[in-house]
Order: C-alpha cells, then sequence, then structure tokens
C-alpha cells in the first residue's frame, strides 16, 4: 500500500491523468490561495510542520495530487487508503507498520484516506489515537462538506483546507503540458487546434482530470492526423453530468441559490436554477414543493395567485412528469419571481407561535365560546357575541383575542401589491 513501492508516474499503462500528475509544488496548477508564496499550506509545508490535514473540493482539483506532493516534500512513507475498498483491518495494519517506521527508521507515515466521507463516524473514530499519538499524519479528502461528514473529533484535530475548481486557463496549461510532457503525448500533436484545447478546457468544468483523460481520448480518434481536431475533442468529451448530490451540500446549495434568486424577484436567474436542477436529476417534486413554500411565505398576500400557480405546478408536474413537467415549473418560477413579495404572513404566524408559547393557554373569551349544550348557555358561552353580518359591511367592533392579548397586532401588512387593499381595510375596521 505504500505507493511509492509502484511510481505510477512510469506506468505508461496508468490514464494520462495518473501519469501527468504533478510531482512537486512547482509544477501543480491551481490551488495558488493555499500553495502559493506565504500562503498557508504552502507555509506548514516548507517549515515540515505538517499536522492532519482535510482536502474538501470537487473531483479533479488536486487532491491526492496534493498529498503526494506533500509526501514527497517531507520525505514521508506515503500510503494511499480507500474509504470505498477498505476498512478498520486495514486501519490498524497500516497504524502497526506506521509505529513500527516511526520507532526504527525515524520516518513519517501520511495516512492519505480518500473519500473519508464514505467512512461512518464510527470507523473514523478508529484514526483518532492513532492521531492524537503521532503514529500517523493523516490526510482526508472528500467532495462533500465536512462539517457534515467528519466526525467532529477528527474535524478539531485537523486543519481544513477548501481546494477550488481549476478555471479554463488552468486546465488549457495542464493540456499544454501534456502535450508535450514525455509522459503525456511527448509532440505527438504538434499541430493541436487551439479551439480543441479550448473546448476540452471549457467543458471539463473545472476537473483536471476529465481534461487530461478526454484529450488522450482525443488523440486516440486523431491517430495518423497531425493535428488534435475540434471534431475530435468533442468526441471524447461528449455529455459530462453535472456536479450535484442530492443528498449532500451541492443539493443545497443549488435549491438555495434558486429560492434566492425567485425572492429577489430575478426571473432569469431563477429559471437557470430550475435548468440546473433539472438537468442534474433532482425530483421535480421537490422543486414544486419548495416553490409552494416560497409562494407562502415570501409572496404570501401580496399576490395570492401566486400559491394557486404553485399548487397548480405541482399538481401539474405530478400529474404529467418529466420533461413536459418542466414547463409549468418555469411558469410558475417566472411568476413567483416577478410577483409582489410580502412575508408579513409567516412573520404573523411565527410572532402568533411565540406568544402561544409565552402565555400559554389563555382562557376563550366567553362571548366567542360555542353553546351547544343548555348548560353552557346557562353559564353564559355566547353571550354579548355580535354577528357581523347584522350590521353594515359585516363588520361590527369587538374584541376576539384573549382579554390579556387584546391589542396585539401579528399581522402587520406590508404595502406591497394586494397587501396594500388589505391594509387599507384594516386600517378602515380599527377604532380611533
Amino acid at each position: 500500500m505504500d505507493l511509492f513501492e509502484s511510481d505510477t508516474h512510469t506506468n505508461n499503462r496508468a490514464p494520462m491523468a495518473e501519469r501527468m500528475r504533478p510531482r512537486t509544488l512547482e509544477e501543480m496548477v491551481g490551488q495558488q490561495h493555499l500553495i502559493g508564496r506565504d500562503k498557508p499550506l504552502r507555509r506548514l509545508i516548507e517549515s515540515d510542520k505538517l499536522t492532519s490535514l482535510i482536502f474538501w473540493g470537487p473531483p479533479g482539483t488536486g487532491k491526492t495530487t496534493l498529498a503526494q506532493v506533500i509526501a514527497g516534500s517531507t520525505r514521508s512513507r506515503f500510503v494511499f487508503f480507500s474509504a470505498v475498498l477498505q476498512g478498520i483491518k486495514e486501519v490498524r495494519e497500516i497504524v502497526q507498520k506506521a509505529r513500527e517506521e516511526r520507532a526504527f527508521h525515524n520516518r513519517r507515515t501520511l495516512l492519505f484516506v480518500d473519500e473519508i466521507h464514505r467512512f461512518n463516524k464510527a470507523q473514523q473514530d478508529a484514526f483518532l489515537p492513532s492521531v492524537e499519538k503521532g503514529d500517523i499524519t493523516l490526510i482526508g479528502a472528500t467532495t462533500e462538506n465536512p462539517s457534515f461528514e467528519v466526525n467532529s473529533a477528527l474535524l478539531s484535530r485537523s486543519r481544513v483546507f477548501v481546494l477550488h475548481p481549476l478555471d479554463a486557463a488552468e486546465i488549457a496549461r495542464l493540456l499544454e503540458r501534456a502535450l508535450s510532457d514525455p509522459r503525456g503525448l511527448q509532440d505527438a500533436f504538434p499541430q493541436t487546434e487551439t479551439a480543441a484545447l479550448a473546448f476540452l478546457a471549457e467543458s471539463a468544468q473545472g476537473d483536471a482530470r476529465v481534461a487530461l483523460n478526454a484529450l488522450e481520448m482525443a488523440a486516440d480518434l486523431s491517430r495518423g492526423q497531425p493535428a488534435i481536431s475540434l471534431q475530435a475533442a468533442r468526441d471524447a468529451m461528449q455529455q459530462r453530468g453535472l456536479r450535484y448530490d442530492k443528498g449532500a451540500e451541492e443539493h443545497y446549495n443549488v435549491i438555495s441559490a434558486f429560492i434566492k434568486s425567485l425572492r429577489g424577484s430575478d426571473p432569469d436567474a431563477a429559471v437557470y436554477w430550475l435548468a440546473r436542477m433539472i438537468e442534474a436529476g433532482e425530483d421535480p417534486m421537490f422543486i414544486a414543493r419548495r416553490m409552494v413554500i416560497f409562494a407562502a411565505e415570501d409572496v404570501g398576500n401580496a399576490d395570492p395567485r401566486g400559491l394557486q400557480l404553485a399548487v397548480a405546478a405541482q399538481q401539474a408536474v405530478h400529474l404529467i412528469g418529466l420533461p413536459e413537467g418542466r414547463i409549468p415549473l418555469a411558469q410558475a418560477a417566472i411568476y413567483l419571481a416577478c410577483a409582489p413579495k410580502s412575508n408579513a404572513s409567516y412573520l404573523a404566524i411565527d410572532r402568533a407561535l411565540a406568544c402561544v408559547r409565552e402565555t400559554g393557554t389563555l382562557p376563550v373569551p366567553i362571548h366567542l365560546r360555542n353553546a351547544p349544550t343548555r348548560m353552557m348557555k346557562d353559564l353564559g358561552y355566547g353571550l354579548g357575541y355580535r354577528y357581523p353580518h347584522d350590521f353594515p359591511d359585516a363588520w361590527v367592533d369587538q374584541e376576539y383575542l384573549p382579554e390579556k392579548l387584546q391589542g396585539h397586532c401579528f399581522y402587520q401588512p406590508s404595502g406591497s401589491g394586494y397587501e396594500k387593499r388589505m391594509e387599507e381595510f384594516q386600517s378602515r375596521r380599527k377604532p380611533d
């Protein structure tokens, strides 16, 4: 399991992304906020003061590569561990070997745990004693938010570094290096079209591994030609799935962006995030339910038709499904984005709930009580109640709140859209 026992850089049968892994910090492309001059991770490496680390970032951003480079820079024994393929038994074996390396050779073991989020919290606990004793230096890699997926005890003993997707210019540099490097294509296609590299760099969506492996496939498709063409690049890339995990952080990030775009009255952004979710395979009923909530919470009575349309869209999607269901979803999203906004109903119920929790079960005023039996009538239930329809405009001045709460105002209209009329109605009904 010692990675340096089998150097993948010299394995010509390995995928290009594996062969082209940088070997030093100087060869690394991207992540300059971590490994640039005087940046925090570089300073830890150069001063050889590494603690356990968690690398959090999307696929293809260099988590494994960076761990290998750190091991080489600090002359540590590098052990690759897959949370998908290996378990607690292997952890114990690694720790025992690490203790021997430390005792007999004064050599540190850097244990790289790929996809550490795949371990449950109890399994992650297995690393704690060895991390605390210094038997191993742990580097965990995860595509998921460590706050949710990494044991808090382990997280508190580690430093978290966030890796960003590479931009197109950074990926283009990696592709250009691969065209001339002996580990890559070694000048096999000196006339490669600039448009082909640009296409691969843009289509990779920040994932260097995808870009390099697509370049290798494009090269295979271009054998016998002087250049890798744009068409070969397109054929190699095909269609990439969007980075989106319905059970993890990106799911919440995208739905949050969608709701905030609706709230911010931006129909273009709302439709874009809606399309992102649909294309990534999100459950359309989840989207529809969130729009129903939004219509009541953020549009409210400023435009009561918003809730009607959101419920209608939810019913339509339930009836017809996708792909046609995208149309009523888009219609409802655009309407809600463009509608006047009021969260007055949302605030009113929360104020009322807070009041109920504070004041408890205050008695119902006797004139508002129902009197279905003679005994209740004799006790005065309903006595003094004035029926509003017996008065002009079906309104009469009487109290409806418990005596202790008389004068409380829970609902405060925003004055936006239809709520302006409701505000005017209220002001006419309030006594001077």
